[in-house]
This record gives C-alpha cells, sequence and structure tokens, in this order.
C-alpha cells in the first residue's frame, strides 16, 4: 500500500484550459520571460488581451497539493478570417507532454469559432520540438524571415512562417 507520498510522487498530473484573463498577465510573463530571451511584460500581456480580436488560453494543473500553477499559456488573435498565434509557452519541465498541442488545439478552435479560415504562426527556425509539432498539427511552412529572432548572444535565426487551413 503506497503512502500518501509516495501516491502523491506517482501521480499523473492532470490540467485544466481555460481561458487566459487580465489577472493571469504576471504569471504569463514570467513563464514568457523563462522561456524567450526577449521577455513581453505583464502590461503587454494585459494590452494585448484588451483587444477585441485578442484571445488566449492558460494551463494549470487541477491536482497539484498547493495551488493550480501555471504549466503553459497561448495568445493569439483572429481578424479578417485569418488567425495567428503570438506566443506558446510550457513550462520546461512539461515539455513533450502534450500540453502545447492542447493549448494549440484551444487556439485553433477559437480562430475557428471567431470565422476564421486559416492560422499564422512564426517560430525560430532552431526551435526544432516546436516546429515538429505544428508539422504534426498540419502548418506548413510558407515563408522565412532572415535573420529575425536575436538570442542572448547576438546571434541571429531565421524565422519561419508557418500556415495551416482550418476549414
Amino acid at each position: 500500500m503506497k503512502t500518501m507520498l509516495e501516491s502523491y510522487l506517482t501521480l499523473k498530473r492532470e490540467f485544466e484550459i481555460v481561458a487566459m484573463g487580465s489577472d493571469d498577465c504576471v504569471a504569463v510573463s514570467i513563464l514568457h520571460g523563462e522561456r524567450f530571451p526577449r521577455p513581453w511584460g505583464d502590461g503587454e500581456f494585459h494590452s494585448l488581451l484588451s483587444q477585441d480580436t485578442v484571445f488566449g488560453f492558460v494551463a494549470r494543473q487541477t491536482n497539484a497539493i498547493l495551488k493550480k500553477p501555471l504549466a503553459g499559456f497561448v495568445l493569439a488573435r483572429e481578424a479578417a478570417g485569418e488567425g495567428e498565434i503570438l506566443t506558446i509557452a510550457v513550462q520546461p519541465k512539461l515539455a513533450r507532454s502534450g500540453l502545447g498541442w492542447r493549448l494549440m488545439q484551444a487556439a485553433m478552435r477559437e480562430v475557428r469559432n471567431r470565422g476564421g479560415e486559416s492560422m499564422f504562426l512564426e517560430v525560430d527556425g532552431a526551435n526544432v520540438p516546436a516546429i515538429g509539432l505544428y508539422r504534426k498539427l498540419g502548418f506548413e511552412k510558407v515563408g522565412e524571415r532572415r535573420a529575425y529572432y536575436v538570442d542572448e548572444s547576438g546571434a541571429k535565426s531565421t524565422a519561419l512562417v508557418m500556415k495551416r487551413v482550418l476549414r
């Protein structure tokens, strides 16, 4: 028979994905800062969310003992029949857990619900795991922006522009 501690340590994490609100902006900006070299502040997230065309989703662990920590988020927009992923991030310890897939599905579903027929995103050409996820979701490369991203060391990398038809 397992002790309570053993049960917790072997517990499979469960997550809920809910609409992002302005009260999520601080936590979202912290995670964004952990995952990207040019972090967005909570004011930037709040400003974007206040626009009618912009929406987001957050993922929280529902079976955590202490609180529901932010596990990941996606921020997107839909306008004139096109959706765009503005940014997405998942806690590093949850990489390759399917959480990014679920967040992307939520964003694509919302774009479809708003009348969007296609979805675009930009991704660093060196981000092989993200490119793999996007390809599995049906995104295809439609363009490049050379020397678009700059990392902490000043090295530049290409942004891949990817698209998926939703209808």
